[in-house]
């Protein structure tokens, strides 16, 4: 199954014929889909799919950090906790561990990544949110766009495109949506050490929040 991307403004393409390719898990002859997701900085910068397609690593990382910075604007805007959005995060780049930025508009997949982070941490938020406030991110510097997504024509295309999308994720992470974040650890921690009130405390927290 291909999706499209199009030219169309209103309407972001996710995969350009491109199959569910998987480029480098060690697992994945063995029929474990998923099962290891810890990868060395060589690895990941040498077999990159991106990179096969003509995106160098400087260009990489520059999309990559816009679907995070995109990705806190829309979980703030939906108000999701911190750990939602960091989830999302980690599907994201989970995903583009395994397909190509060539291939894949990041937002739409960043959009997609949110929806199913608000399912697997127990704070959904419905998709007409998802997609309206997505949109909205995606055309801020478009005035009509507001109004646009607000036709059915277009919200049902979005919609369509969305849930499409999210089988995409799901196939290309191995349905693997087992993220494991720093937050209790670091949270028990601050209670051992009693640096609660200590500036200390704050950088430790902003640091897992930008180790996303």
């Amino acid at each position: 199954m291909d999706i499209m991307q199009t030219s169309d403004s209103s309407h972001h393409g996710i995969v350009e014929n491109s199959p569910y390719r998987i480029p480098y898990d060690r697992h994945a002859e063995g029929g474990q889909l998923g099962a290891s997701w810890y990868f060395s900085r060589k690895e990941i910068e040498e077999n990159s799919l991106s990179r096969r397609d003509g995106i160098d690593l400087k260009k990489e990382s520059y999309l990559r950090k816009s679907y995070c910075t995109f990705l806190q604007d829309l979980g703030m805007r939906l108000k999701v906790p911190q750990v939602t959005i960091a989830t999302a995060i980690v599907f994201c780049h989970r995903f583009f561990l395994r397909q190509s930025h060539a291939k894949n508009d990041r937002r739409t997949i960043a959009t997609v990544c949110m929806f199913l982070a608000g399912k697997v941490e127990e704070t959904p938020r419905p998709l007409k949110d998802v997609i309206l406030l997505s949109y909205e991110i995606i055309h801020k510097k478009d005035p009509a766009a507001v109004q646009r997504i607000k036709q059915k024509e277009v919200y049902e295309q979005q919609k369509e495109l969305i849930l499409l999308g999210e089988r995409v994720v799901l196939v290309t992470l191995g349905f693997d949506l087992n993220v494991n974040h720093p937050y209790k650890p670091l949270v028990e921690a601050i209670k051992i050490f009693k640096v609660a009130q200590n500036a200390l405390a704050q950088v430790a927290w902003n640091f897992v929040n930008d180790g996303g």
